[in-house]
């Protein structure tokens, strides 16, 4: 058969099918359509829900994080609103409960965070200079959820500082006055800070510190004019029930303010065979049923890989899965299902170097943990802590949203600044007590509330150690987290 013969052979199937649907065509065969154009085969029905399922996983983390920034920084009656993009917001307080933009949420560290317009020019980023005694790291995070950039203890020390973000097109040489130039692989991104807080009466304290925290476009920076204000984005409006349903729109929404790596070439090229794109609208509504259907199904397969992923993203050690799941484009290196699990586990979590987060759904035997059928204890042997340069936590959430639990003590978690005032045994361990109900006054101050029923886990360790005994690298470090033992 010639390539003439073919090519006329594509097009009457493409127009076939878009008869067969009985309105205008939709982003799935208007792609097709320019596939047979170019002479390029049309994917077939299994493809198309191969396609959707690579297209679920390579964009979760995408969505999600837009998800979070449009209720931290656009929808104003969200409840969870901080500041409009450009604005540095401030929190005097952990996190709690009552705080649900972001599952796993960290509750050591009093957060501030804004969102970053990088179109019109780059932004400058002031920190003091901070007492060495206190941790504190500010996380660069574009919205493909690379960790493109660390300011902080670790990264650059103590002291005061200005340092610039630029988008992916800023071409400008480092100006003076600037200690380090960070470029996001977005032209929207977001700065994460955290400030350690020793005990409640220290907020006083952090709050010191974030006032010394500051943002601004360069040209104030440099006292100069500003340039032209970039376009006003119309944000589409996103929640739980409408990526059920919206998925492609609002990956092809994100994918505007992100253009591709050469890492991303391939799974962009494969997007697009079937309508995903930045430039694609896809509109999942108008789509005929049968695509529909496959794409509804390449959904559903796409979100049980990275489930499967997210449950056994590391190595199992103890019971608890211990992973370097986050870090920049180069870490990723086009492992979109790692990417995926990582941002289903936590996303905005740390690079290994910054931070480890063992975590856990079940007790050292293998069994789920359950708040509501038993009682369990985590014990760290004498002189065998979690080894860190800053400090450690290990933080309760409920299994099935994995947010942060209501409870009597309003106790998220036990962290090492705690341990003055916890009772060690008699040969020097210590013994966390895991339940839903208070174990008692005498070990009350070694509790950690549980859920009425599943339960989820996990540990930090900021800056951990590379030296042995470390927890680096990750699965094969010389430090292991102990396993959690059912008493009841």
């Amino acid at each position: 058969m010639s390539h003439r013969t073919r090519l006329a052979l594509t097009m009457l199937l493409v127009a076939a099918l878009a008869a067969g649907c009985g309105r205008p065509e939709d982003a799935v065969s208007k792609a097709a359509k320019n596939d047979a154009a170019m002479g390029q085969s049309v994917p077939s029905v299994a493809e198309v829900r191969a396609i959707a399922e690579e297209g679920f996983v390579y964009g979760l983390p995408l969505v999600m994080n837009y998800a979070v920034q449009y209720e931290l920084f656009v929808d104003r009656s969200s409840g969870q609103f901080k500041a409009p993009y450009g604005q540095l917001h401030n929190e005097h307080r952990v996190f709690t409960y009552e705080d649900t933009a972001v599952v796993t949420p960290n509750s050591d560290t009093p957060y501030s965070a804004a969102g970053l317009d990088l179109r019109a020019e780059p932004i400058v980023i002031s920190v003091p200079a901070v007492d060495a005694k206190r941790y504190y790291s500010v996380q660069l995070i574009d919205w493909n959820t690379f960790n493109f950039g660390y300011i902080g203890s670790r990264a650059t020390g103590h002291e005061a500082g200005n340092y610039l973000v630029v988008g992916p097109g800023w071409t400008g040489e480092k100006p003076p006055g600037i200690r380090e130039v960070f470029r996001s692989g977005s032209q929207l991104a977001m700065a994460l800070f955290r400030t350690q807080l020793f005990d409640a009466k220290d907020m006083s304290n952090v709050e010191k510190v974030q006032a010394g925290y500051k943002l601004q476009p360069l040209s104030a920076f440099l006292n100069q004019p500003a340039p032209p204000a970039p376009p006003a984005i119309d944000f589409p409006k996103i929640d739980k029930e409408l990526v059920k349903s919206n998925f492609f729109d609002y990956l092809d929404f994100a994918l505007q303010f992100a253009p591709p790596g050469p890492d991303e070439k391939a799974i962009r090229e494969r997007l697009a065979r079937i309508g995903i794109g930045a430039d694609k609208p896809f509109a999942f509504k108008d789509l005929s049923l049968e695509h529909k259907a496959e794409v509804a199904l390449g959904l559903k397969a796409g979100s049980d890989k990275v489930d499967a992923k997210a449950a056994s993203v590391g190595k199992d050690i103890n019971g608890w899965d211990v992973s370097a799941s986050f870090g920049d484009r180069a870490f990723y290196d086009g492992d979109w299902l790692l990417r995926a699990a990582a941002a289903k586990n936590g996303i905005y979590g740390n690079s290994a170097a910054e931070a480890m987060y063992p975590f856990t759904r079940k007790d050292a035997q293998g069994e789920a943990l359950d708040g509501s059928k038993h009682r369990y204890t985590l014990t760290f042997p004498a002189g065998q802590l979690p080894p860190v340069n800053a400090f450690w936590s290990v933080t309760m959430y409920d299994g099935k949203t994995q947010l942060l639990i209501k409870n009597p003590i309003g106790r998220y978690l036990i962290n090492s600044p705690m341990l003055p005032g916890m009772n060690k045994n008699k040969d020097g361990s210590l013994t966390l007590h895991i339940q839903k109900d208070s174990p008692g006054k005498a070990l009350e101050s070694n509790w950690l509330p549980a859920p009425d029923g599943p339960v989820y886990l996990a540990m930090r360790l900021y800056w951990p150690k590379t030296e042995p005994p470390s927890i680096l690298p990750a699965g094969e470090g010389s430090w292991q987290p102990p396993g959690i033992v059912r008493v009841q």
